[in-house]
């Protein structure tokens, strides 16, 4: 008999995980670190604990789950990973993250209460700052490359504030977050549930999503340094005016993007000015910038383009411009053996399913340089993600979690 999960279960989870970090204006707020994002991993635990789960946090607080039923000979060997997030981004949605992290905790779940015997281990895991409000896919790159402690201590949030008070706020240590890495041959495969966050699926009329590879992210801040002056007094010709520079340098990104490919797609969401007052030429402008393409390529070429056109700008507007970009996150091609797994399991549940790349970045991609990684979407209603009014239908949900599941136990027998 086929092992399905508790779609009614499943349900209840993401209804009260979504309760928390809800927001007067509709969504939900549980930025890394915060106190929302401290209430979910407590809430996220309590269930792991209700379900006979041991949980571990290690040094950047992603969180490992596995069965303690599992004979310690299994629990030994290489273990199936899948997991995700439950971080969001400000006034974000209820499924972005949180379907994946829960799924994987019911198809564990399943198999634990169903004594199910496996090959191999398989754990359930989340992510922390997948949103990367200090870096991009923070927990993941802490477990495939590391950070150093004076790394950790640069980082500052999309608000200004300090990675490590955050951090030690929230009971972290710095050095143990240091030493965050995880042992390749510790990992067998990972599999990751995820919406769409786009219409594709939806206009296919298709159920399942096979994704063939992550988007490469990169970006950063430009800072824009010109000269505070009064608004009234000082001439048109005479300012060097860091916002005009900066907002010369945002006008140009959908040209600069064009002329790269035509999947580049370049993003400014944050734009702080200082001193911030009606009637005093801004002096500082600091612009957030996202930046992404499927071909490593035309990744650094985005940069090297973002970058030369924001000198240019500065020099032109007779202010100085900072780059601060982040190393960047390589495009991930996904594995063709678990991606025929999962429309192997599609199939024999009468579902449709499709190819189609990712252009979200995902944790996936980092567990794809050490281990074979596949990921799974569902439908996102009207393609919305990243805001309130992000949707998916609940069967669409469970179909997601049967086909994870069906997954998850292919990949852990030999």
């Amino acid at each position: 008999m086929t092992l399905s999960v508790d779609g009614a279960r499943l349900r209840a989870d993401l209804e009260e995980l979504g309760r928390i970090g809800r927001v007067p204006e509709g969504g939900i707020s549980r930025t890394s670190f915060s106190d929302a994002d401290r209430a979910a991993r407590a809430w996220y635990l309590s269930r792991c604990a209700e379900a006979g789960l041991s949980a571990v946090i290690d040094g950047i607080g992603n969180i490992i789950v596995s069965s303690p039923a599992v004979p310690k000979d299994v629990a030994a060997r290489p273990a199936v990973w899948s997991g995700s997030h439950i971080d969001t981004v400000p006034n974000g949605g209820q499924f972005d993250g949180a379907l994946g992290s829960l799924a994987a905790l019911e198809c564990l779940r399943r198999i634990h209460e169903s004594g199910t015997v496996l090959d191999r281990p398989v754990r359930a895991v989340v992510y922390t700052d997948e949103e990367g409000n200090y870096a991009h896919l923070l927990g993941s790159s802490a477990l495939v490359r590391g950070f150093s402690r004076a790394e950790l201590e640069a980082m500052t949030g999309r608000d200004g504030d300090r990675f490590a008070d955050a951090f030690i706020a929230a009971g972290g240590d710095l050095d143990a977050a240091a030493t965050v890495r995880v042992d390749p041959s510790t990992i067998h495969a990972t599999v990751e549930l995820h919406i769409e966050q786009g219409p594709v699926l939806e206009q296919r009329g298709h159920d399942i999503g096979l994704v063939t590879g992550i988007v490469g992210l990169g970006g950063g801040t430009l800072t824009f340094r010109g000269r505070a002056d009064h608004a009234g007094t000082t001439p048109m010709n005479l300012r060097k005016d860091a916002l005009r520079a900066a907002a010369e340098l945002l006008a140009s990104l959908p040209e600069i993007a064009a002329s790269i490919s035509d999947r580049a797609v370049i993003t400014s969401g944050i734009v702080h000015v200082q001193p911030g007052s009606a009637n005093v030429v801004p002096g500082i402008v600091t612009c957030s910038i996202d930046y992404r393409d499927l071909d490593p390529q035309n990744l650094d070429a985005l940069g090297a383009a973002i970058t030369a056109a924001a000198h240019n700008v500065a020099a032109a507007s007779g202010v100085e411009v900072e780059v601060d970009f982040e190393p960047s996150i390589p495009p991930a091609p996904l594995d063709a053996g678990i991606r025929a797994i999962i429309a192997e399991s599609a199939a024999s549940r009468d579902f449709v399913a499709s190819d189609l790349p990712s252009g979200a970045g995902h944790d996936s991609q980092n567990l794809a340089t050490i281990a074979p990684t596949a990921m799974i979407f569902v439908p996102s209603i009207d393609g919305r993600s990243h805001c309130p009014e992000e949707d998916t239908a609940w069967r669409d949900v469970e179909n997601g979690a049967n086909v994870l599941l069906d997954t998850l136990i292919a990949l852990a027998t030999n």
